[in-house]
């Protein structure tokens, strides 16, 4: 897992060398960089250290920020959760003055505490309270600004909360798992158990989760060895005191 976030399989040898090389601070690669991400955002693949190196590249060199870009590394840090992807990113956003370059008002100051809000309810996994969020009215530009544009943002989402109750639920009623995931018809839901290749149980109404290491619960036998002249002495202090 490690080696993936650090070097994943779909990272071009530019990228690689861009990346992993002194030229991440080259300020004439950030188009490349910049470009990278928006292959990301088409094709549903993700590379965090990639983007990281935009936000760098931004710190050092103000004139080339870009707020558009930093709200889609933003979006796409989001589906990384719980791994510290997001707040990595937002670790390297400046406190800027307004860009007289630009010719539009910055996006970026009204959407960041939305974008932090919703990593928050993914973090704590309160995610009906996400979808909640997510599709008011509040998000509107969010949503047909940004997020239409990010290939499969939604089901990233979903992949937050697969993780999340394969570690935690041995079983879980599909009106619970329906509301995590969004999914209000029968047949959505029915599909997706059946993609992940999940069961129900006989009656229909709860899944089955497979085992794996971090839902199952193991006694654990913790075994002390203490020698009689240890005890000896551990009660003569016991007995002074």
């Amino acid at each position: 897992m490690t080696s993936t976030w650090f070097s994943p399989a779909t990272r071009t040898e530019l990228i690689e060398s861009l990346v992993s090389g002194v030229d991440r601070y080259n300020p004439s690669n950030v188009g490349i960089l910049e470009d990278y991400l928006y292959h990301q955002i088409r094709s549903q693949e993700y590379d965090c250290l990639a983007n990281l190196a935009i936000l760098k590249l931004y710190q050092f060199n103000p004139d080339l920020y870009n707020p558009d870009v930093v709200i889609n590394i933003l979006i796409k840090a989001l589906a990384a959760a719980p791994a510290p992807d997001f707040n990595l990113c937002i670790s390297l956003l400046d406190e800027r003055p307004p860009n007289a370059n630009m010719e539009e008002p910055d996006p970026l100051p009204s959407l960041l505490p939305i974008l932090q809000g919703l990593h928050h309810l993914l973090y704590r996994c309160r995610f009906p309270a996400f979808w909640r969020a997510y599709r008011s009215d509040d998000l509107e530009a969010l949503r047909d600004n940004y997020t239409i544009e990010c290939a499969g943002f939604e089901d990233s989402i979903r992949e937050v909360v697969i993780r999340a109750v394969k570690s935690t639920f041995t079983r879980i009623s599909t009106d619970r798992l329906g509301l995590y995931l969004d999914l209000n018809t029968p047949e959505e839901l029915n599909a997706y158990i059946e993609k992940l290749g999940w069961t129900l149980d006989s009656s229909g109404t709860v899944v089955n989760v497979p085992s794996n290491p971090d839902n199952q619960i193991e006694a654990t036998v913790v075994q002390e060895n203490i020698k009689l002249p240890q005890l000896t002495k551990v009660i003569s202090q016991a007995a002074k005191a």
